[in-house]
């Protein structure tokens, strides 16, 4: 059966692809191995004191204070909630890793902002 011009170029580049496929393997291992041993070498030279623990240590608080106030939650729809939600916990990531992280305070938590908070984020509960 007669193949025409765009099938025998399909059928060329499948066989061409692969053929080269455990060439294409060994590159990527090789340069998976090359960002491992980047990283590494990178780790050990920034082991002087460069650690999140050290830079904590040396964190000054401030003496503002930043008060979140939930009571309106009963006014919002659903989505405006989760909104919330993700805005408050990006607020309390940010100030743990400030060098002047402020005083940070949620007031009136309850209803569908607790209830989504405590399905989607146990964690919260530990917050300081």
């Amino acid at each position: 059966e007669p193949m025409s011009k765009r099938q025998r170029k399909k059928l060329l580049k499948q066989k061409q692809w692969e053929e080269q496929k455990d060439l294409r393997r060994q590159k990527r291992k090789e340069k998976r191995q090359k960002r491992k041993l980047e990283r590494q070498s990178k780790l050990d030279s920034n082991n002087e004191g460069n650690d999140r623990k050290r830079t904590r240590r040396e964190v000054i608080p401030s003496t503002l204070r930043l008060i979140v106030d939930c009571s309106f939650d009963d006014l919002m729809v659903l989505k405006d909630v989760k909104k919330l939600h993700k805005q408050i916990q990006r607020c309390y990531a940010e100030n743990r890793k400030a060098f002047h992280p402020v005083q940070f305070y949620l007031t009136s938590h309850g209803g569908q902002l607790k209830s989504n908070m405590n399905e989607n984020d146990k964690g919260w509960v530990n917050w300081k």
